[in-house]
């Protein structure tokens, strides 16, 4: 028996029409995302939701960069640099807790790691008066404020994992050659710390960009990222479901980018460390 028979046992065979079945299922929302985003408004209803649309209606997506084009440049904004200030912060914690061992480091680390199950909604009333006594409430960087801070936990927690797997002798080596905390880690820790920043990013990126409550309640019409835009083009009582669905489908680009550019990498950075040998 072949090498490419044995690959193809009926086994084999019926895993791959379980996955291809399951993601026909999971792809079904996206058909129907596509379908009303490119009808003309007075084709959208309900007995014909399903049919794809005979003329396609390009100027959805026209219409909603229009109105969510600005909100789109303020969600790329914010994700990038609160995903990067929380995994830069992120990766010194980590390193700091694993590698630089201080009196009640673990105590430290549990509590931060209980920030990862307060709810948004437990701090919202706090973090609002925090944020206006700050004087940024209403500006983008109120928001990354508040994001960098409440992804420190998870980030944290990432880079001390992949970091404790990192040998010791590493560090004493650069320790016994005179260097420090900050020469340690440029020289030694940072290089090495590329499949963990891969991970961190990805998780960040997508939890800043797809977050609804904060973009709510903490910024004002100039500062509003998408997700919000996107409710407001939702609002009221006549709804041309067309503009929402070809919104949706904006908004998401982004982090399908992200993962189309990176995902193989995601994997990677996960089990990095995980196993020794």
């Amino acid at each position: 028996m072949t090498a490419r028979a044995e690959r193809l046992t009926p086994g084999r065979i019926g895993m791959y029409l379980i996955l291809l079945l399951a993601a026909l299922f999971f792809l079904v929302p996206v058909y129907l995302l596509f379908a009303t985003a490119l009808k003309s408004p007075d084709a959208i209803n309900l007995a014909t939701s399903w049919h794809w649309p005979a003329q396609l209606n390009w100027g959805s997506f026209r219409d909603a960069w229009d109105k969510i084009g600005g909100n789109l440049g303020n969600s790329l904004f914010l994700a990038v640099v609160s995903t990067l200030f929380a995994a830069v912060l992120g990766s010194l914690n980590g390193y700091a807790l694993s590698k630089w061992k201080f009196r009640g480091a673990n105590t430290l680390f549990a509590l931060m790691l209980f920030g990862m199950f307060i709810p948004y909604q437990a701090v919202l009333i706090p973090l609002f008066q925090f944020i206006k006594s700050l004087g940024l409430y209403g500006s983008i960087w109120g928001l990354i404020l508040a994001h960098m801070v409440y992804g420190l936990p998870i980030t944290t927690l990432i880079f001390r994992n992949f970091y404790a797997d990192v040998p010791d002798a590493l560090v004493e080596a650069a320790t016994i050659d005179g260097a420090g905390f900050w020469q340690i880690y440029q020289q030694v820790i940072f290089p090495i710390s590329i499949p963990g920043f891969v991970v961190v990013i990805i998780w960040e990126f997508t939890q800043v960009w797809n977050e609804f409550l904060f973009a709510a309640t903490l910024t004002n019409t100039n500062s509003q990222p998408v997700t919000y835009a996107l409710s407001q083009l939702a609002g009221g009582q006549a709804v041309s479901w067309n503009l929402p669905m070809a919104g949706a489908i904006l908004a998401a680009l982004p982090t399908l980018l992200v993962y189309i550019l990176l995902g193989r990498y995601f994997v990677r950075g996960l089990l990095a460390g995980s196993v020794k040998g």
